[in-house]
């Protein structure tokens, strides 16, 4: 007598939707760049130097990278000098922010998620995947809450085996 059994992955029979968050990670290279190294006795920063530096350094060392301009120093640094940085640096540079690394990691996720077709996942129940190889954000799981909260059924974290409910709408 022979036995059959049947064996039914609930998971995959649920109609969950999982998204990892992971795919949207940036690859490039991600770099500080601390504008103290600008300053004269690491105390302020004089135009007509900042200015010499900027017309004769190679912008070009920071192509297709993903840049955090900060100033560890404790000075004054006016506004400008920022955006004199990031002006020179962005037609080379993937990203270029004011901020920590943590801060720019956050602002490539946020990116990326914007690119996301959230009608695709129009009345899903989904499943934002908890568990990653790589640090996520928590910034981009509350982006990816807030882009899909207006068109999904339903929003759920972890794993499709164990989930903790975010979001279900009201119908």
């Amino acid at each position: 007598m022979e036995i059959q059994e049947n064996f039914v992955n609930k998971v995959a029979a649920s109609g969950l939707v999982t998204l990892n968050l992971e795919e949207y990670f940036h690859q490039g290279e991600r770099i500080v760049y601390d504008i103290k190294d600008n300053l004269f006795h690491g105390l302020m920063l004089r135009e007509k130097d900042f200015r010499e530096f900027i017309k004769l350094h190679d912008w070009s060392v920071y192509a297709d990278k993903n840049i955090a301009i900060i100033c560890s120093a404790d000075a004054i640094v006016p506004t400008w000098a920022y955006m004199l940085l990031a002006s020179k640096m962005k037609p080379y540079a993937n990203e270029v922010i004011f901020g920590s690394l943590q801060t720019l990691e956050a602002t490539l996720f946020v990116r990326a998620l914007s690119k996301i077709d959230v009608n695709s996942f129009a009345s899903e129940r989904v499943v934002i995947k908890g568990c990653a190889d790589i640090e996520v954000p928590i910034a981009a799981y509350v982006e990816i809450t807030n882009l899909l909260t207006p068109v999904v059924k339903s929003i759920m974290y972890g794993e499709p085996c164990s989930t903790v409910p975010i979001y279900k709408r009201k119908d």
